[in-house]
């Protein structure tokens, strides 16, 4: 199969496979994400299909929908790209994108780098940051009945995997636990100059949201 005929059929499979998934992790969420890492990738030194495979495959089965489980994921990436008939060296380089993609904590130490995972972990890091970020956020946290916000609640910093896994914090804790540690962990030069308006933005409606809150304004 040829390039396109490739990312055709995986966009197909993935728009299937996440036909009823939440409003933050459907296709739509993958569908930015391959975007963004397609014109990151343009300033990289890179193998395209593996980028377009991994962004489009990141979230066949995110974590956090299966009880914490990450092999799911990768499994799946991999029976498909077998079908495909595509080079073993590409399925397992993308089934490691899968595996390492996520943010899993402060703490955690990611074991696998790549500058194809690095293009792909940008993108997706993009995607949790900004206007479409904080939408994504609250979205998430409606969909696990998580509150808004409670001033008794602080956000935990420094948690391991195992922790950030089971957590469920109120939305706004998650800016303190998560996005606002995204601008200063992305790896390219594209991604950190992107990140950096996505940033403020978060830091104005995060000011916003507290003077709102306190009935200041």
């Amino acid at each position: 199969m040829h390039h396109e005929e490739i990312i055709t059929a995986t966009i197909e499979f993935v728009k299937q496979k996440l036909a009823n998934a939440e409003g933050a992790h459907d296709w739509w969420h993958i569908y930015r994400v391959w975007k963004l890492a397609k014109y990151i990738a343009k300033h990289e030194k890179v193998d395209m299909l593996t980028v377009e495979l991994g962004a489009l495959l990141h979230d066949i089965a995110d974590f956090k929908f299966h009880n914490g489980n990450e092999r799911i994921g990768p499994k799946i990436a991999r029976d498909f790209l077998t079908s495909l008939g595509l080079d073993d060296s590409i399925i397992n380089h993308v089934a490691k994108i899968i595996e390492n993609v996520s943010f899993k904590g402060e703490a955690h130490i990611q074991p696998f780098k790549s500058p194809e995972l690095d293009v792909v972990q940008d993108a997706d890091r993009l995607d949790a940051i900004g206007a479409i970020g904080i939408a994504r956020a609250f979205a998430f946290g409606g969909y696990k009945k998580n509150p808004l916000y409670d001033p008794r609640i602080k956000p935990k910093k420094n948690m391991t995997k195992e922790e950030y896994i089971k957590n469920n914090p109120p939305t706004i804790n998650h800016f303190y636990e998560k996005l606002l540690l995204l601008k200063d962990r992305m790896n390219t030069k594209t991604g950190k100059k992107l990140a950096l308006h996505r940033h403020k933005f978060m830091e104005l409606f995060l000011e916003e949201f507290f003077a709102e809150w306190e009935g200041k304004k």
